[in-house]
């Protein structure tokens, strides 16, 4: 099974396609993805993965061909007793953050150091999921050109990537003036806070966010980029979706897709 690769902009339909040799099955190579696809809806992707309960921010959820961070995006994670979808703000908020500002920083991690970093470290440890993708974008600048090239990259059996991510849950204080607060359904707001009636008070939200995380590209990607999305197997997702898995013996997972 070849890769496909696509030249044309962000969120385009008619793009020129050509397939190189690429990785099969859920191996599928990719490189760091600031813009991604997500076509399917929430039963597709609740079938892919098994899931075992759907949210209704996650049925609600619309088909974005141009999904950038600090967006909405599915995640597949497990509460340790069943497997769950939903959709949560693209760009980690660990708990200990004062505002939700430091999300627009944390959209990749390190698998390097994703163990390690106070950002990461408590989520690695109990809080992994799985960001679906059915395609992604990067960019490349071709010997002599003016401009970067865009490709997009996909699956050509039209099943889903399997980013590895991590996901958090953070509760604070909103300023009612404060603008950087999702706007979409990760963020769950308080009953009783922000009263119209009363004097302006902070609002009381909870967000989760997710991050994907990335590590070195393997041959084949390293033409395009330096870097790609941990993709993870089939046979990987109840380990590392477990939140009882011993942390320690999870690195292993971390690894470039193989180019074949």
């Amino acid at each position: 099974m070849d890769e496909q690769i696509v030249t044309g902009e962000p969120g385009a339909q008619d793009d020129h396609r050509f397939a190189v040799p690429g990785a099969s099955g859920a191996n599928k190579v990719c490189a760091v993805c600031g813009r991604f696809v997500s076509s399917s809806d929430a039963g597709e992707i609740a079938g892919y993965f098994e899931v075992d309960q759907v949210s209704e921010q996650a049925l609600d959820h619309h088909a974005n061909y141009n999904t950038a961070p600090s967006t909405d995006v599915f995640v597949v994670y497990s509460d340790g007793s069943m497997r769950r979808l939903d959709t949560f703000h693209w760009g980690l908020v660990p708990r200990w953050a004062k505002d939700l500002k430091i999300g627009n920083r944390l959209i990749n991690a390190r698998a390097e150091t994703v163990s390690e970093k106070p950002s990461f470290r408590a989520a690695f440890r109990r809080r992994r999921c799985i960001m679906p993708a059915d395609g992604f974008y990067e960019w490349s600048r071709p010997e002599g050109a003016g401009r970067k090239q865009p490709w997009y990259i996909q699956r050509p059996d039209g099943e889903p990537f399997a980013f590895a991510g991590l996901w958090e849950e953070w509760t604070g204080s909103l300023p009612t003036t404060d603008d950087t607060a999702p706007s979409g359904h990760s963020a769950r707001r308080h009953e009783g806070s922000g009263d119209e009636d009363g004097p302006s008070q902070p609002e009381q939200v909870t967000v989760r966010s997710s991050t994907i995380i990335t590590g070195a590209a393997n041959e084949k990607m390293a033409e395009l980029h330096n870097r790609m999305p941990i993709i993870l197997p089939a046979s990987a997702w109840d380990e590392w979706l477990d939140p009882g898995s011993d942390p320690t013996g999870l690195s292993r997972l971390l690894v470039p897709a193989p180019p074949s």
